[in-house]
C-alpha cells in the first residue's frame, strides 16, 4: 500500500491536542511536512515541539490562528500559501437545550465548525486542482447522521459539513482531488479524559466504570462497547490523505465504532 507522504504539506486545524494532534502525528510519520493549528500561540508552539519528539527529523510549522474569523483564515492562508492536504478539524461543542439557543451561540459554532473548512478550502483547493493532486478532509462526527439532543446546533454544523464535503468533491471531480468526511464516535481525548476523571472522582468509582456506563446508556448502539482513541480516527484521516485512496471522494467514512445503527 502506497502510503508516502514525503514532499507533502498538510494542514491540519485544530491540531494542538485530540483527533487533530494524532492526525498530525500520523501524517509527520507518513513523511508530511505538517502545519500545526490552533489559537494560541504557545499552545500551538508546544504542540509543534511535542510532535517532533514523537516523529524524530518531522518537518513542521506552527501556525496560531482563530479559524473561526475570516481574518484567522486569511492569516493561516498567508502564512502557508500552498497546502496539499487540508484536514478541516477544528470544531467546537457545548450542550444547550435547543430552545434556549441564542443566535450567538448557533452563529459560533457554524462559523468555526463550518466556516473555517468553507474558508480554507476555498483557499487551497485551486491549486491542488491545478496540480492535479490533493486531499481535503472533514472531521465531522456520528452527530452528523444521529443529532444530539442536547447539542442540536452542534449537529447541525456537523451535518453541514457532510453536505459540504460531498458538494467540493463534486467540485474537484476529475481532477485527482478528493473530498471526504470522517466521522469519529465518542472519542477519548484528554476533554473527555478529564471528564471522566471528573466524574468518577465525583461518583467515586474508576474512570473505566465512567465510561462504561456511558457507553451503555448514552450509545447502547456501540459494537465495539468503549470509547476510541484519537490514534484510531488519526489512522482512517491519514488513510484518506494518502494516494492509496484515489478512488475515494465524496464519501462519509464512519470511525464510530457501530454507534450508528446503518448497513452504509
Amino acid at each position: 500500500m502506497d502510503i508516502d507522504l514525503s514532499r507533502r504539506t498538510a494542514i491540519v486545524t485544530g491540531s494542538t491536542a485530540g483527533i487533530g494532534f494524532a492526525a498530525a502525528v500520523e501524517l509527520a510519520r507518513l513523511g508530511a511536512r505538517v502545519v500545526v493549528n490552533g489559537r494560541d500561540a504557545q499552545a500551538t508552539a508546544a504542540a509543534l515541539d511535542r510532535l517532533r519528539r514523537l516523529v524524530p527529523g518531522a518537518e513542521g510549522l506552527a501556525v496560531a490562528a482563530d479559524l473561526g474569523t475570516a481574518a484567522g483564515a486569511a492569516a493561516l492562508v498567508e502564512a502557508v500559501p500552498k497546502a496539499d492536504i487540508l484536514v478541516n478539524n477544528v470544531g467546537i461543542y457545548e450542550p444547550k437545550p435547543a430552545l434556549e439557543i441564542p443566535d450567538e451561540d448557533w452563529m459560533r459554532l457554524f462559523e468555526v465548525n463550518v466556516m473555517s473548512g468553507v474558508r480554507l478550502s476555498r483557499a487551497y483547493m485551486p491549486g491542488m486542482m491545478a496540480r492535479r493532486w490533493g486531499r481535503v478532509v472533514f472531521v465531522s462526527s456520528e452527530s452528523a447522521l444521529q443529532i444530539p439532543v442536547e447539542m442540536v446546533h452542534y449537529g447541525l454544523t456537523k451535518t453541514a459539513q457532510l453536505a459540504l464535503s460531498r458538494g467540493l468533491a463534486e467540485t474537484a471531480a476529475g481532477t485527482g482531488v478528493t473530498v471526504n468526511a470522517v466521522l469519529p464516535g465518542p472519542t477519548r481525548t484528554e476533554g473527555v479524559r478529564g471528564f471522566l476523571a471528573k466524574m468518577a472522582a465525583d461518583q467515586g468509582v474508576t474512570e473505566a466504570e465512567v465510561e462504561a456506563a456511558f457507553i451503555r446508556e448514552n450509545r447502547p448502539s456501540s459494537l465495539i462497547g468503549r470509547f476510541a482513541t484519537p490514534e484510531e480516527v488519526a489512522a482512517m484521516i491519514a488513510y484518506v490523505c494518502s494516494p492509496a485512496a484515489s478512488a475515494t471522494s465524496g464519501a462519509a467514512l464512519r470511525v464510530d465504532g457501530g454507534v450508528v445503527r446503518a448497513a452504509a
